[in-house]
């Protein structure tokens, strides 16, 4: 059985997920309106993987005799001044997310919940990977602005990311 302090904390959890899902698909809404689809591409992986993210932490919750419960989602920005800016905004998200799952694993400490603690280890690994990647693009925008290169090439890049 899960705690009610682990289900309340992953419930919020849930919440973050799905939040990070709506940005990162307001995100690829803001790319395709201009006419980057590499870019909303990628934003549209990143969606999916925040869904499913999600849903972890859904099934383990109710695997545990929990009970999930979803609460409203803010609204997301729509509108941003650069593509740099986006990618910035997704490190510093992706670092915000990473941060919420050290809380949620350090929870799971105080309430010895050894199931919550290897699950996630999971989410841990993920998040050094996604800050790695959203870092690498920030990097690589920046490059691109001091160099005068084209974006297109960046963009084109994106759009063959796999969605594994």
């Amino acid at each position: 059985m899960i705690t009610k302090i682990m289900q309340d904390a992953m419930n919020e959890q849930i919440n973050k997920e799905l939040y990070s899902s709506y940005l990162y698909l307001s995100m690829a809404a803001y790319f395709e309106d201009k006419n980057l689809p590499g870019f909303a591409h990628w934003m549209r992986v990143q969606e999916s993987e925040e869904r499913e993210h999600a849903m972890k932490f859904y099934d383990f919750i109710l695997e545990r005799g929990g009970r999930v419960m979803l609460k409203a989602l803010d609204a997301p920005k729509t509108e941003w001044t650069s593509t740099l800016e986006v990618a910035e905004e997704v490190a510093a998200h992706e670092a915000k997310v990473t941060a919420s799952i050290y809380a949620l694993y350090e929870t799971a400490l105080k309430e010895k919940d050894y199931p919550a603690q290897i699950m996630l280890q999971w989410f841990i690994t993920e998040q050094v990977e996604e800050e790695k990647n959203a870092a690498q693009i920030v990097a690589n925008l920046k490059l691109i602005e001091a160099h005068g290169t084209a974006v297109m090439v960046l963009d084109h890049q994106l759009g063959k990311r796999g969605g594994d």
